[in-house]
């Protein structure tokens, strides 16, 4: 700072100088150290303290609805969503693995933990959540992080979609002040009646227009103009809610929210005990792979918003295993990344880890100092701004384009839905992968078989790869060939790229079954060819000795080998086989 100063005040013609050489003077010195082989020192982004603190504000106001009407989704006292809130923030947060992503109680898990919560009790969720967190770091130590990238997209989108349909018809109760009946199906099927409650019941009608209202603000808000539009949605939906639920007259129900830290529930042994039962193994490793994959999901989803530091997966999926550690030893909701609160985090501005774990510590001082304020909440708003997560995960608009850019995959797509809706999450799941797979063995195992007859040989060519998914048509192509009459079959395998064992197999069988008939038959399989054995005798060594420094003559060439009885002559067409199988009869036969 001092040689700027000094520079300053010297001459006023040396400093426009000055200033314009410097930006030269610093490119060569980078382009100097690159043709060096060093790498220019990366320059991470310019720490901007006000600018971190008001983004953790504006992540806070979107989270702490969230957090809250998770908890009540999942049928869990509210202060154990706000304790997962701020372990997304103060735990997950601080590990360097995504630097913008921000983690809390997922709207994606809600249906799953109300499902255990149901079915084991608030109790046993802790040991599930805990014993998910460490798999979680176990699979980030060995690296793994990257394998839940290898899933077919369909796959995700489906499961997404089958997360968010139930989560939008299981809110419609509480958005209307009544409770749910219970599974996806029967949620669905009570919608008449919960029609006829609303229109019946004036309290319940106030419920839910406030739930719509809070609907239409999410979709609209964004397009409201001037810098009110920088507030979260959820906030002023809240405020709205609050403000009617004041209201003389009005009597919806709302948010009760009891001590924090009483709500703390550590498991104890009896909860460990339960890990004996295979129900509870099978919903620790459902919660793994579900939370897992949404948060690597939505890493890659917020790595494409922003284009700042890349998301170090492996690193992310430690953090996201240490914070649901730390949730179930407290007994909280498990912990993923939100796309809601990340995409707010980057909107807002922030650089750095600063903006997301701040945000933490706002949900702990808020629900510490200001519990009073929360029961002010209609727990309809809450709803509603569920309601609205959900049909984002749906993504309706996402599988008429699916049809249209792949319909195999569109089929996969609607398959893990439909299954995750009927059934439960992780049947959806595992069944669309099998779809996705089985889709992917079809469509590489292609295989082009051309059938035809010349005079008196019935051929078969084929190319591409002959796998067991295609043995019905290998076995219709070679029936057809001993059914043609010909006393002489061409089996023509070279352009074949994989031949696997079934096919092999069938072949083989096939050419035995017919030569013991008394047919020839021709079999060229794939692979390089192999020299034939020579029969001839080596020649005689000389009799008269070589005088020394004589060069030995060199040996005669092999004579070649004389067919045996049972050879068979093979005239290999290495013409390309045409797109239409049936021009391949046109051709001329080779003369050998």
């Amino acid at each position: 700072m001092s040689g700027a100063h000094a520079r300053g005040r010297g001459s006023g013609r040396t400093k426009p100088a000055a200033a314009k050489t410097a930006p030269r003077t610093a490119t060569a010195r980078t382009a100097t150290a690159t043709a060096a082989g060093a790498s220019p020192a990366k320059s991470g982004p310019k720490l901007d303290l006000v600018n971190e603190i008001t983004a953790s504000l504006v992540v806070f106001l979107v989270a702490l609805p969230l957090c809250i009407g998770v908890a009540v989704a999942s049928g869990v006292p509210a202060e154990l969503g706000i304790i997962s809130g701020v372990i997304g923030g103060l735990v997950v947060g601080a590990v360097r693995g995504s630097t913008l992503q921000v983690s809390g109680p997922a709207a994606g898990l809600a249906a799953l933990v109300a499902e255990t919560v149901l079915e084991h009790g608030v109790a046993m969720l802790g040991v599930i959540v805990l014993f998910s967190g460490i798999l979680q770091i176990v699979l980030g130590v060995v690296r793994l992080g990257r394998m839940f990238q290898a899933i077919s997209l369909a796959v995700v989108q489906g499961m997404l979609a089958g997360i968010g349909l139930p989560l939008m018809f299981s809110q419609a109760y509480p958005m209307a002040d009544a409770k749910a009946p219970g599974t996806p199906i029967e949620n669905m099927a009570g919608i008449p009646g919960l029609f006829a409650h609303i229109l019946t019941d004036p309290q319940a009608m106030i419920a839910t227009l406030l739930g719509v209202a809070t609907i239409v603000l999410s979709f609209v808000w964004k397009k409201v103009p001037g810098p009110a539009k920088k507030i979260p949605a959820a906030l002023v939906a809240v405020g709205v809610g609050i403000a009617v639920a004041a209201l003389p007259g009005v009597d919806v129900k709302t948010l009760q929210v009891g001590n924090l830290l009483a709500s703390v529930r550590v498991p104890g042994a009896e909860q460990f005990a339960g890990l004996a039962e295979p129900a509870i193994l099978t919903s620790i490793l459902t919660f793994t792979v579900i939370a897992s994959a949404e948060s690597l999901f939505t890493a890659a989803a917020v790595d494409r918003m922003h284009s700042g530091a890349r998301t170090r997966y492996n690193t992310e999926l430690i953090a996201q295993g240490a914070g649901n550690t730390v949730a179930g030893v407290l007994g909280a909701l498990p912990v993923t990344a939100v796309v809601a609160r990340s995409s707010a985090n980057v909107q807002a501005g922030a650089k750095t880890r600063i903006s997301r774990t701040l945000h933490g510590l706002w949900l702990l001082a808020f629900a510490l100092l200001l519990p009073q304020v929360l029961a002010l909440i209609p727990i309809s708003v809450l709803a509603g701004v569920l309601v609205h997560s959900g049909w984002k995960l749906f993504a309706p608009g996402e599988f008429p384009k699916m049809w249209r850019q792949d319909r195999g995959e569109f089929m996969v797509m609607t398959t893990t839905t439909l299954v995750i809706v009927a059934t439960a999450l992780l049947e959806g799941v595992l069944i669309g992968l099998a779809a996705g797979i089985v889709l992917a063995a079809l469509r590489m195992s292609r295989t082009v078989i051309g059938q035809h007859v010349e005079d008196d040989t019935a051929k078969v060519v084929m190319a591409g790869n002959a796998t067991f998914l295609r043995l019905p048509q290998v076995i219709e192509a070679l029936e057809a060939a001993a059914a043609s009459g010909r006393p002489r079959i061409r089996l023509d395998l070279t352009g074949v790229t994989h031949l696997d064992h079934a096919c092999r197999n069938q072949v083989e069988e096939f050419t035995a079954q017919q030569r013991g008939l008394g047919l020839r038959v021709e079999l060229l399989m794939p692979g390089p060819a192999k020299q034939a054995p020579t029969t001839s005798e080596p020649a005689a060594a000389p009799t008269q000795p070589t005088p020394a420094g004589t060069p030995m003559p060199a040996p005669p060439p092999a004579a070649p080998a004389a067919p045996g009885p049972d050879a068979e002559w093979f005239y290999l067409d290495t013409r390309p086989l045409p797109d239409d199988a049936t021009g391949y009869a046109e051709r001329p036969p080779l003369v050998g």
